[in-house]
Order: structure tokens, then C-alpha cells, then sequence
């Protein structure tokens, strides 16, 4: 994970946000040099398999897929997960314990209460030799604070195992003000 990598190292990532909902669209955003570009589902019309689509239209570039979830759910976790997302951004995230199940969701036992299948696109239809012991440290978390409960409860947020970052919904958060 690319994506993860960097932040890791402190290096600056650069990136576009993508509602267009269109893999068209997305292949040729993704080939413009960003090291990102997020695919939104949670404000735009975008389907797990219109994702699927993004997601194979990026493979042939140097930009890392980050999706927004719809919600902070284990199920829709796993499908995205599955589909071979490694980073996502998961909206509305209020808390600590919030911020905790979304890390439960995205790891494999015992580290979490992701499920576990043998052929997805995750882990190239069962040919990554020991994809379900290694791919825990490839998944990046990324949760987003949008009120202003949210905003009191930052520290104990990002301080949170396996929350990697923490990204500030302005709207929301204005709304709420």
C-alpha cells in the first residue's frame, strides 16, 4: 500500500477527490501524476460495482484508490476490502469505540472480525500465497470527524490502534457549528 507507505514516512500526498461515479472518468484522473484519488460512495451514486470498475481502470497507474465508504458498517467494509481496496475513508466516526470497530472490520482474526474468503479480487482470486496472514498491515484506516462531539473526542480518536489518519469533514463540521 503505496498510499499507506507514504504517510507512514511523512512523505506529502497528493490526491483528488472523484464523485463522477464513471470508471471512464476515473482512468483518466488516474493516469494525471496524483498519488491518490478518492472514489466517493457516501455523497455520490456510487455502487460496490461501479467501484469494482474504478478500480480496475486505476491498476495501470501510479494513483493509490482510496474509497469513502457509505458508513462506518463491518459489512460494507468487507465487501469493499474484498473487492481490493486497501485504504478507505470511513465518514461519521464519533469516537474512540467508533474508531475501534472500524479497525475490527477491516482486520483478519484474531487482530479483528473481518470475514474471511479464499478467492476474491482482494487476494487475486486465491493466488497471493498467504494473503490472509499479511494483508492486516497492508489495509490503511482512514476515519473522518464531522461534528462537533466527534471534534472533543480527536485525541482519543487518532490515538486509536490502527487509525493511520484522521480527516476533518468541513461541511459537516461547519454545519454542526
Amino acid at each position: 500500500n503505496r498510499f499507506k507507505q507514504g504517510l507512514q514516512a511523512g512523505q506529502p500526498q497528493i490526491g483528488l477527490w472523484a464523485s463522477l461515479s464513471s470508471h471512464y472518468a476515473t482512468e483518466v484522473i488516474a493516469g494525471a501524476g496524483f498519488d491518490w484519488i478518492l472514489l466517493d460512495t457516501e455523497h455520490s451514486p456510487n455502487e460496490l460495482q461501479m467501484v469494482h470498475m474504478q478500480l480496475q481502470a486505476m491498476m495501470e497507474s501510479t494513483a493509490t484508490p482510496i474509497v469513502r465508504i457509505p458508513w462506518n458498517d463491518m459489512v460494507t467494509i468487507k465487501r469493499y476490502l474484498d473487492i481490493g481496496v486497501q485504504t478507505l475513508l470511513i465518514p461519521f466516526v464519533q469516537s474512540a469505540e467508533e474508531a475501534k470497530r472500524a479497525v475490527a472490520a477491516c482486520r483478519y482474526p484474531p487482530d479483528g472480525v473481518r470475514g474471511v474468503a479464499t478467492t476474491t479480487r482482494a487476494n487475486r482470486f486465491g493466488r497471493v500465497k498467504d494473503y490472509h496472514k499479511n494483508a492486516n498491515p497492508q489495509i490503511c484506516v482512514l476515519v473522518q470527524v464531522e461534528t462537533r462531539s466527534a471534534l472533543a473526542q480527536l485525541d482519543a480518536i487518532a490515538a486509536t490502534p490502527g487509525i493511520d489518519g484522521v480527516f476533518i469533514g468541513p461541511q459537516d463540521l461547519a454545519a454542526d457549528f
